[in-house]
């Protein structure tokens, strides 16, 4: 039978053995099991609900809530995902009360005197833990949605006490909420008193590629690739199926690899995503990247062994064989619960795997090239049909600012955006797509556009004028400011002297080039005149009775072009930003 994730029924026990009831408004899953109990309070909350201008809210809220727990023996944890947050404890049945109670307790008064605290508490952890990742998420969503996961938790500087309080109010809800736990019964004293609100869908997620499949360079040592699926029995089983092949022909056969597999991860209600990923050392990265390509291929045309699904439905059967199977289940059950994803009860799950075939995986393997999106090292594999998902945005027209060190190293600012000209590329971020500008009392504006590119200015780098500032705090939404705390000077960025002194003796462009150039424009403009008057005289029968003059028509041409060509390749330069 499936669990019906609408509405808080009364107390009911399935054919699995799972109770569901509901505590202060809190839907409850109950499932027997030996030993201690386990519990996980989980709000369909997370790092994919904020914007980058207010990120690490979330889990700011999940660490005060924890705070008056402090030191004890007792096993417990709070964790913050893309779309949810969990509080989980194991313990005695007392315990495992306490311990909610208190969470709950929290939610409802969070001890804001701990606020700047334990954003400092946050950065620490970020500091320690380090970027890491292969930034997928970034590149497929931008710095937005699901995209926030792999950036820094930015918006902490700005985030105040009222904002906190408010965050909680309203997501950490009795109807946003569900709570799982081990046993017969529910213990008694429990207290799960929040808020009254409404349970959140998932976010929307948000693209920030130019089409699908795609490749981005990356240095993770290897190839990584995900996909986005609907979820699906079969779609879990494909990438089991993946991740045998891989093994089989990066490792076992091809010697490429030490690492090769695919992992299938649920990301809302109704999708799910496929990462694969295989490591290389440099020597063998090239050839690593045509095998993995070709597994691919190999999968989408159908060539996928009956061998290796019977062996991966084995797998899958299997789990239904584990003791306190009804216990064991509860994560995920309560998961489906929250995000309202039909939830299979046993039998219904055992038929759907039994009932997968070849074709279905064959299916999935189409789906999943579709959507595709690679990190590759080295080369691009344009080869292969995929998109590069960094190609390079346009540059606005604007005022164009070189930096002190690099002439040909400019910001160019306009009404409507900035832009970074560099000899290796460029990179724009307009202001109604910037997800966040962190300003700085220096001066100093670093700005993060939704697809997830980013531009840093810093005044002390850039031969910058007065009012430059003007058009990136009037054209960027208040929303996405964040007001950043002073710096300590010796964190602020320098040009190397001599650098400078060697761009001072020898300037890009003196004032007499610049006046020559314009000298040349308005020639060009005037010579272009003149030829046109020579022209048609030279081609009126009135004016020229002995026919046309073709050598003054010739060289008026010949000095109109002369004068045209650095006034056109001036002009192009300036476009591009490099001028």
């Amino acid at each position: 039978m499936d669990i019906d994730t609408t509405t808080a029924p009364t107390a009911t026990t399935d054919a699995d053995g799972v109770t569901t009831t509901a505590v202060g408004g809190v839907r409850t899953l109950l499932a027997p099991r030996s030993g201690p109990v386990t519990a996980g309070l989980l709000f369909r909350v997370g790092r994919a609900d904020e914007t980058l201008a207010t990120s690490g809210i979330t889990h700011l809220v999940e660490h005060l809530a924890l705070h008056r727990h402090g030191l004890s023996d007792l096993h417990y944890n709070g964790a913050t995902a893309a779309a949810y947050t969990l509080f989980s404890v194991t313990g005695t049945a007392t315990e495992v009360v306490q311990y909610l109670n208190g969470v709950c307790a929290a939610l409802r008064d969070l001890p804001l005197d701990r606020l700047e605290t334990e954003k400092e508490i946050l950065r620490t952890e970020a500091a320690g833990r380090g970027r890491g990742g292969h930034g997928m998420d970034l590149w497929r969503y931008g710095a937005r949605s699901y995209g926030l996961v792999d950036c820094a938790e930015t918006g902490l500087p700005a985030i105040t006490a009222e904002d906190v309080r408010d965050w909680a109010r309203t997501r950490f809800t009795a109807e946003n909420a569900v709570l799982w736990m081990t046993g017969d019964t529910l213990p008694e004293g429990l207290d799960l008193t929040l808020p009254e609100g409404e349970w959140l869908p998932a976010p929307e997620p948000t693209s920030a590629l130019p089409a699908t499949p795609a490749y981005f360079h990356g240095d993770a040592g290897g190839v990584v690739l995900t996909s986005v699926l609907p979820r699906s029995t079969a779609a879990r089983l494909f990438a089991e199926v993946l991740g045998k092949e891989l093994f089989r022909e990066l490792r076992q056969k091809g010697g490429y690899s030490y690492t090769a597999a695919a992992e299938y991860q649920p990301r809302d209600t109704d999708h799910a995503t496929v990462v694969a990923y295989a490591d290389a050392l440099p020597a063998k990265q090239d050839a690593l990247v045509g095998a993995f390509v070709d597994v691919l291929a190999k999968l989408r045309a159908g060539r996928i062994e009956q061998a290796d699904l019977d062996s991966v439905r084995a797998s899958a059967l299997a789990q239904f064989d584990s003791p306190d199977l009804a216990a064991a289940m509860l994560p995920g059950t309560a998961m489906n619960l929250l995000m309202r994803h039909r939830h299979l009860a046993v039998a219904g799950a055992r038929a759907e795997i039994e009932a997968v075939t070849v074709e279905d995986l064959h299916r999935v393997a189409q789906e999943l090239w579709t959507d595709a999106l690679m990190q590759v090292p080295g080369r691009g594999v344009d080869w292969a049909g995929l998109t590069d998902a960094a190609a390079s945005p346009e540059i606005v027209t604007g005022r164009r600012y070189s930096a002190l060190e690099d002439g040909k190293v400019a910001l160019l600012v306009a009404k409507d955006g900035i832009s970074l000209v560099t000899p290796n590329g460029q990179v724009t971020v307009r202001y109604a797509d910037c997800a966040l500008m962190q300003v700085f009392p220096d001066g100093a504006r670093h700005l993060v556009g939704n697809d997830g590119f980013s531009i840093t200015v810093e005044p002390t780098l850039y031969r910058l004028t007065l009012g430059w500032l003007a058009p990136l705090d009037a054209g960027v939404p208040p929303a996405s400011v964040v007001r950043m705390p002073a710096r300590d000077p010796a964190l602020i960025p320098r040009p190397n002297p001599s650098n400078v002194q060697l761009r001072a003796a020898r300037p890009d462009r003196s004032g007499a080039v610049t006046a020559w150039i314009w000298l040349l424009g308005t020639l060009t403009v005037l010579l272009t005149a003149a030829t046109g008057v020579v022209v048609f005289a030279q081609t009126d029968p009135e004016l020229s009775p002995e026919g046309p003059d073709w050598a003054a028509v010739f060289f008026s041409g010949l000095l109109t072009v002369a004068c045209a060509y650095p006034w056109i390749e001036y002009l192009r330069k300036r476009r591009r930003g490099e001028g």
